[in-house]
């Protein structure tokens, strides 16, 4: 398993000078790094090509989901409006021979609500009909969507591996798998080591988040279940520490991102890929 890092940890969004991040982090001794796309156009397919050339980083992509990018949305252009973003990030991975796509693509980050069991199951199928649809167009491109579930503060559609569970398998499509992130299941699961268990081989991506956002090992999260959990589904994915910083102010807004997590962005880096490489190693993952 490897251990990676989300640009987010540094800045937002992601441009051309950002990438120079992928090479920072390859230095730090990261060995994947994740690409978040804000903004597709932003994004110097060259010059990340030019990076790797010279790096074994795992490149991985996520989605930036916003109120104009749901999927289960009432208005169907808003629907279509996230089908063609999602439909560029596809395109963005194949150029660059990402394999995996991870993020919440089913609806935008934010909507909590009371909603009617009619009204959920509407936005329920609307998801469904979306992901089927861009599950195709992963499978074309070679790539993997890795559906993440949220906790209750910022969707109220999918919040637990059990939900995701039951959404991947409504598709039914081989190109739509699971992505955990240990923030989010620290408040929304009963048991760690079960909700590891219950993704099983559809667990394809895990975010290494600490129950403050902050550093790896310097929280609540039961790190020592999720690695027993991992070693147990011989999990084959990489683990990626996903943090973010107050002064990325979009992101930092959706995240209720405050405060400093840290002394420093590279102090949360550097002691991150150091827990969670000795949590790697101590388990042989």
């Amino acid at each position: 398993m490897k251990i990676g890092i989300n640009a987010w940890v540094w800045q937002s969004p992601f441009t051309a000078d950002s990438v120079r991040l992928i090479t920072k982090a390859a230095e730090m001794g990261f060995e994947a790094f994740t690409v978040p796309v804000e903004d597709p156009s932003l994004i110097d397919i060259r010059s990340i090509k030019s990076v790797l050339a010279n790096s074994p980083m795992t490149l991985y992509l996520t989605g930036a989901y916003g109120p104009d990018r749901d999927l289960t949305h009432d208005d169907p252009a808003v629907r279509k409006n996230s089908l063609n973003y999602i439909s560029e990030l596809l395109e963005i991975c194949e150029k660059l021979e990402v394999k995996v796509l991870a993020g919440p693509a089913y609806s935008a980050v934010g909507k909590r609500r009371h909603l009617s069991d009619e009204a959920r199951k509407r936005e329920w199928d609307r998801a469904v009909d979306g992901l089927t649809k861009v599950s195709h167009l992963a499978a074309e491109r070679g790539v993997t969507l890795a559906i993440e579930p949220l906790n209750r503060f910022e969707t109220d559609l999918v919040n637990t591996c059990a939900q995701v569970k039951t959404l991947i398998q409504d598709v039914n499509h081989s190109n739509i798998r699971i992505h955990l992130d240990t923030f989010h299941m620290h408040i929304e699961e009963k048991n760690l080591f079960d909700a590891i268990c219950l993704a099983g081989e559809d667990l394809v991506y895990i975010d290494a988040s600490e129950s403050d956002r902050g550093t790896p090992g310097q929280g609540q999260v039961y790190w020592s279940e999720l690695a027993r959990a991992l070693k147990k589904i011989d999990y084959k994915g990489d683990c990626i520490i996903e943090s973010f910083t107050p002064e990325c102010l979009t992101i930092a807004d959706a995240a209720a991102i405050w405060r400093p997590l840290a002394p420093s962005q590279d102090d949360l880096a550097f002691d991150g890929l150091a827990f969670l490489k000795a949590l790697r190693d101590s388990h042989n993952l």
